[in-house]
């Protein structure tokens, strides 16, 4: 008896929730087509504000940190909206309160997690590095390829990408070749000693001020700086613009061209 009673009892209880569910339903549908819309809707904000910043400011990093945020408030909003259209406003009140405790909870599970995300966003805003950027840092040198919140992307040269946490680049020395526009590359060489110095020295910077590389408004500079066996050293320094020419190329083109200059007026070139 206390068994038929039991199952009545459970029966009764799935009745009434099949016909609150079936109530439900279109406020499901509801729902689902508003998380959509708001799907869509954040993706169509996040190009407008891109498009938008993009007129008024070349930091793409920003104008991507910008977007990202814009959709995912908007991604958040649809889905406290869709909550209350099913009926779920306590949920939702819940959701609100515990935020905050959520997002301390994460702050300390994740601590790297989270200081690559401000590390990011400082970044973004300050700008120490751009996107075609040669720079070296935490021990790698490369061309800036993507500024992420979380990581920062180099091109090493080699056929190798590099990912270096944002906090590791925030947090420890950068060198920017790129920031002012031109670089300075050094040639170490010499000259046998029966040579004239000051011919030499005149012969190889006229030559190498003729590369087109070389910046005009730049001094070629060769200093004598020591003696050997064979030699009396010396280091040619010029300027380039590291954006239109790659060091490696111009170091190269330098040396061949103190080569030719010294071969014609026959002197002996010593590397």
């Amino acid at each position: 008896m206390d068994l038929y009673k039991a199952t009545l009892v459970i029966y009764a209880e799935l009745i009434s929730w099949g016909r609150q569910g079936l109530r439900l339903i279109p406020r499901i549908v509801v729902a689902v087509l508003l998380l959509l819309l708001f799907t869509i809707l954040s993706r169509w904000v996040k190009r407008w504000i891109a498009a938008g910043l993009n007129r008024v400011s070349n930091n793409q990093s920003l104008v991507n940190l910008t977007g990202a945020i814009v959709r995912s408030v908007v991604l958040a909003v649809g889905v406290f909206v869709a909550l209350g259209v099913v009926g779920l406003e306590k949920t939702v009140t819940s959701l609100l309160a515990g935020a905050g405790v959520i997002a301390l909870a994460i702050g300390f599970a994740f601590q790297d997690l989270t200081a690559n995300f401000i590390s990011g966003i400082v970044i973004a805003l300050s700008r120490p590095i751009q996107v075609g950027d040669t720079v070296e840092t935490n021990g790698f040198q490369g061309r800036v390829l993507d500024i992420k919140l979380r990581s920062i992307m180099l091109d090493n040269g080699q056929g190798q990408t590099v990912e270096i946490p944002s906090k590791d680049v925030f947090q420890k020395p950068i060198i920017n070749f790129s920031r002012s526009g031109q670089r300075r590359i050094d040639v170490v060489a010499g000259v046998a000693y029966p040579d004239d110095l000051v011919r030499a020295q005149q012969a190889a910077q006229a030559a190498v001020r003729q590369l087109p590389f070389v910046l005009p408004h730049q001094p070629v500079d060769l200093l004598y700086r020591n003696f050997s066996d064979t030699q009396i050293q010396f280091v040619l320094s010029c300027w380039i613009n590291p954006t239109h020419t790659e060091p490696l190329a111009a170091q190269s083109e330098v040396i061949k061209a103190i080569k030719r200059a010294f071969d014609q007026q026959q002197i002996r070139f010593r590397a």
